[in-house]
């Protein structure tokens, strides 16, 4: 039989065998890399809806804001209409400031005022009605959606009643919130939707209440990549000019998902460790079975190289399936994700290739890092010695053996089993400081203090962007909590599997099942305690690597309560395993030990 038939039906039999593992492996690298893939793909994805949204709505390459009106601004404005950079134009406009309420909601808003039929650079796409008409408004899509209107409805600019008559798009302006671009008088603009008027109806709605006016003029260019050189030739010491580019539109667009790309990406390395972690476990507890295997492999004459291949495979094939699916799952959700308002329009392509190859190489990352040792142990191993394999004897310390004898019998047993497995006492504890990094960030950015959309930052228009991180931090530490606790299962199963002999021994010596059973949880909170205190300090240094300087520190009776929470629920998680290994026939065990 052929290699190429030999080693596909070898993993096949192999996997079939242990479904659980098989499932776990795939979950974590499916989740891993869909969390990673998503974070390297915001930025390109954010682009491309722009870059469509400019294409359907001829989107301007320069937009000039002059925070004061009047007859120099106008002259300004019609000079840079002018230049022969300069292809096509549209304005000077008026952009009125004011306030909008509707449903017990109130926001700023900003109204520029258009012409009935756009003209050839900043057409808003209307996604639904119509355009302006004399006596009603277009809202901007996004605020729309904020608002919880459409057309039909009636909304209350500046203490009036308005029909909305439609809903569009523009690439004009940031994504919402950031419709105003400057405040009145060139300030610093607030949090705004934008809203859209006939130039008469924008007039009126300025004179009438005595409200901020700038005017803007959006300018298409012979060579739109010149766009900050055009800024630059035309400056203007004498008046306040603000000159917004396509890139810089683009750029803003970024703000509302500044923190999610260190969200996804650092949540895919941990949620990665963790996989490895898991996977390492599991094949710790498998690599008697595999040193036996190779050896049967070697006794029919297979190679190194052959056993290596049947090894790895198996790891790398369901590591490789997970990579896929995860992509697949991170292509999905990419437009969700990259776009919280609904202001850009577009298909959101997946990841692209350096997402693709990033994702992959972590997929088998985790495959080769949790699999390697026991392999290269299987291989190196003789033969005979491969098949004869007997319990490894542990070292025999008399200190320790009688320091440990004056301890109660559950915690003398956790503690031998932790010192005979220190490399696993330390997955262990990594995997709890892994998973409290998680629930000390979560916390912590529940605990920031965050200003609304709202008119004066009210909450009644909540906060896109702190929602949308506080919803991907919870989603990335219910997946880093979930890989936990099936490793925390692993890690006793796999202990209580291991140590069966020993166990059988302590009970005839005296020792109950339910000694046994709290000598196995005692196994896996003795590394789960300096793991989640040792949790939080980490968490604080890793958060202070991406906050902001006035980011709020969780208060420490929350930090305390995680910890506390933690070790309880590994005591819960640990209890069921090793009540169900403490329960087997003693004879059974010592029977399987001897023979």
């Amino acid at each position: 039989m052929g290699s190429l038939v030999l080693v596909p039906r070898l993993v096949l039999a192999d996997v079939r065998r242990h479904r659980l593992q098989a499932a776990m492996l795939l979950l974590a690298v499916t989740v891993a890399t869909a969390t990673m893939a998503l974070g390297l793909s915001l930025n390109g994805v954010s682009d491309a809806l722009y870059e469509q949204t400019r294409a359907a709505t001829a989107g301007p390459d320069v937009v000039v804001l002059s925070g004061e009106p009047g007859p120099a601004a106008t002259s300004a404005l019609s000079s840079l209409a002018r230049a022969p950079e300069v292809t096509a134009h549209h304005g000077p406009y008026r952009i009125v400031y004011a306030d909008l309420a509707v449903h017990g909601r109130t926001s700023n808003v900003v109204v520029h005022g258009f012409a009935g039929k756009p003209g050839a650079v900043n057409r808003p796409l209307t996604t639904s009605g119509h355009w302006v008409r004399p006596g009603g408004t277009v809202l901007e899509r996004g605020f729309a959606t904020a608002l919880g209107v459409g057309v039909g409805d009636r909304v209350t600019i500046a203490g009036r009643s308005y029909p909305v008559v439609g809903v569009a798009v523009t690439a004009a302006t940031s994504v919402y919130p950031g419709a105003a671009q400057i405040g009145p008088d060139g300030a610093g603009s607030d949090y705004s939707g934008l809203a859209w008027m006939t130039r008469s109806d924008a007039k009126a709605l300025a004179s009438a209440h005595d409200l901020p006016v700038t005017l803007a003029l959006d300018l298409a260019l012979r060579d739109p990549a010149r766009a900050d050189a055009f800024r630059e030739a035309h400056r203007d010491p004498d008046l306040r000019l603000a000159f917004r580019s396509w890139r810089f539109t683009a750029a803003q667009d970024l703000n509302l998902l500044k923190d999610s790309q260190p969200i996804l990406i650092v949540g895919s390395w941990l949620i990665g460790f963790l996989a490895i972690t898991g996977v390492a476990a599991l094949a710790a507890g498998r690599a008697a079975e595999q040193t036996r295997r190779a050896g049967l492999l070697k006794a029919v004459g297979a190679g190194p190289g052959l056993i290596a291949t049947v090894l790895l495979t198996e790891y790398l094939a369901l590591a490789l399936a997970g990579d896929a699916l995860g992509l697949l799952i991170a292509r999905l959700s990419v437009p969700a994700i990259a776009s919280p308002t609904d202001s850009r329009i577009g298909d959101a392509a997946g990841p692209g290739t350096a997402a693709v190859v990033t994702a992959t190489l972590l997929a088998v990352a985790v495959a080769v890092l949790s699999t390697l040792r026991p392999t290269l142990r299987a291989m190196r191993t003789a033969t005979v010695t491969a098949l004869t394999a007997t319990a490894h004897q542990p070292r025999h310390r008399p200190r320790l053996t009688a320091l440990s004898a004056l301890l109660p019998t559950p915690l003398l047993l956790g503690l031998r089993l932790t010192a005979r497995r220190p490399g696993r006492a330390v997955l262990q504890a990594c995997s709890t400081a892994t998973t409290v990094i998680a629930i000390v960030a979560l916390l912590t950015l529940h605990a920031q203090t965050e200003r609304g959309y709202g008119l004066g930052g009210s909450s009644v228009l909540p906060n896109l962007r702190g929602e949308h991180d506080r919803r991907l931090m919870l989603a990335v530490a219910v997946l880093l909590i979930t890989l936990a606790v099936v490793n925390t299962v692993t890690f006793t199963w796999t202990t209580a599997m291991e140590a069966e002999a020993n166990m059988a021994v302590a009970r005839t010596l005296g020792a109950t099942p339910g000694q046994i059973s709290a000598g196995l949880s005692a196994a896996q909170l003795l590394p789960t305690l300096p793991g989640a205190v040792l949790g939080v300090p980490l968490g604080d240094g890793l958060l202070s690597l991406f906050a902001a300087r006035n980011a709020v520190e969780a208060p420490s009776s929350w930090l305390l309560a995680a910890v506390l929470a933690t070790l309880v629920a590994t005591a819960a998680l640990t209890a069921l395993p090793a009540r169900l290994a403490a329960r087997r026939p003693v004879a059974r065990a010592l029977s399987a030990e001897t023979g």
